[in-house]
């Protein structure tokens, strides 16, 4: 995992304990002419195949693969979609082409193919999970490499600037009073799905396990979403029901949360309709509060902030937080992360055009 608090999932791990957001200055590119100048990145500015290649690569080792089983085995690629094809000459066009990134992935870490690329919004990487989820219960494959990333850029940032959509105040307060937009953030990951048989034949030791995953949408606006959450709540209900789990089974939610009035009120009417009574008591945050909004990487990264949270038993804070909004009744943890024993943990994303995800995490014994 990669994001602005540095590279590597210990960087991540710290991050969120710590509960300090990781928004500063924008200095990647000229923000002189923008409402808001504050995003959560790295250093520099990175090259997001080369580094999405280095994480592919780090997955595969730490999954204990070798070559012959990684040759095998697919990748799934979600990806932020290219602004730049209208400043391309045709053929740069078709050298660059997005699609062909997750071959190129996929050859220089010793992969079978890399079949899916996918940029529909905030939910591509969750999309993927589910999708190599669906692949591998059906006996399809035995294993998929799902793979993510967004680095923030000028075009994405001047478009959400233009709408109006970041905080102009520099905080992502994620279902706070007083909530100002949404901030964006820096993130990539890759992870290594299997099934049980596969991974117990060759003795590895998995760190969590998939146990539920939903898609739904609700059609209601292109970039809004159901005011009464019906998509989400769907999305949710189709998680718990494949992991044959009931709401009072789920020890935390991680949220989509992105800190603008119209998603974070449809996402709590969503809990609540998904939940029922139990919403009272499950606790909420969105950590995109402290790593900022990373685009088509959001459902990798929250996935890695979900199977940190199983495995630390500590429920990340919801940041920037400044008091009750009526709108968004939820057991929002606040002032500082919580000490949980949790057993089972959701993860939400939703996207423009009223796409939503839902993945249910579950501990798997030491």
């Amino acid at each position: 995992m990669t994001t602005a608090f540095g590279r590597g999932l210990e960087a991540l791990r710290q991050g969120l304990a710590a509960g300090q957001p990781a928004f500063g200055p924008v200095t990647r590119f000229d923000v002189a002419r923008r409402r808001v100048d504050r995003a959560a990145t790295l250093p520099g500015d990175p090259h997001l195949i080369d580094e999405i290649t280095d994480a592919v690569t780090q997955a595969i080792g730490r999954a204990g693969l070798g070559a012959e089983a990684a040759a095998r085995t697919p990748l799934l690629f979600a990806r932020h979609g290219d602004q730049a094809p209208p400043r391309l000459t045709l053929p740069e066009h078709h050298a660059q082409a997005q699609h062909t990134s997750g071959t190129e992935i996929a050859e220089r870490c010793g992969l079978r193919d890399a079949t899916r690329t996918y940029t529909n919004a905030c939910v591509a990487a969750s999309t993927a999970i589910a999708d190599a989820a669906a692949l591998i219960a059906a006996g399809r494959e035995e294993r998929v490499v799902v793979a993510a990333g967004y680095f923030v850029d000028a075009d994405a940032y001047a478009l959400f600037d233009a709408g109006r959509a970041l905080a102009a105040d520099g905080h992502l307060r994620s279902f706070s009073q007083d909530r100002k937009g949404l901030l964006l953030g820096d993130g990539l990951g890759a992870v290594v799905l299997e099934s049980a048989e596969a991974a117990a034949d060759r003795g590895a030791t998995p760190i969590a396990a998939l146990l539920g995953w939903g898609r739904a949408g609700d059609a209601f606006h292109v970039c809004q979403p159901h005011p009464e959450g019906l998509g989400m709540a769907a999305a949710i209900e189709a998680a718990l029901g494949r992991a044959r789990l009931a709401p009072d089974d789920i020890d935390y939610i991680n949220a989509h949360g992105t800190g603008t009035p119209l998603n974070d009120s449809a996402e709590t009417a969503a809990i609540r309709r998904a939940f029922g009574e139990a919403a009272r008591k499950v606790p909420v945050s969105s950590t995109k509060s402290l790593h900022g909004h990373t685009l088509e990487a959001s459902g990798v990264v929250e996935f890695a902030v979900s199977v940190l949270t199983l495995q630390e038993g500590t429920v990340p804070v919801n940041a920037g937080y400044l008091g009750p909004d009526p709108a968004c009744e939820l057991n929002l943890v606040v002032d500082a992360p919580q000490r949980v024993a949790p057993q089972a943990v959701l993860s939400l994303n939703a996207a423009f055009g009223g796409a939503n995800t839902a993945l249910v995490l579950g501990a798997v014994a030491a």
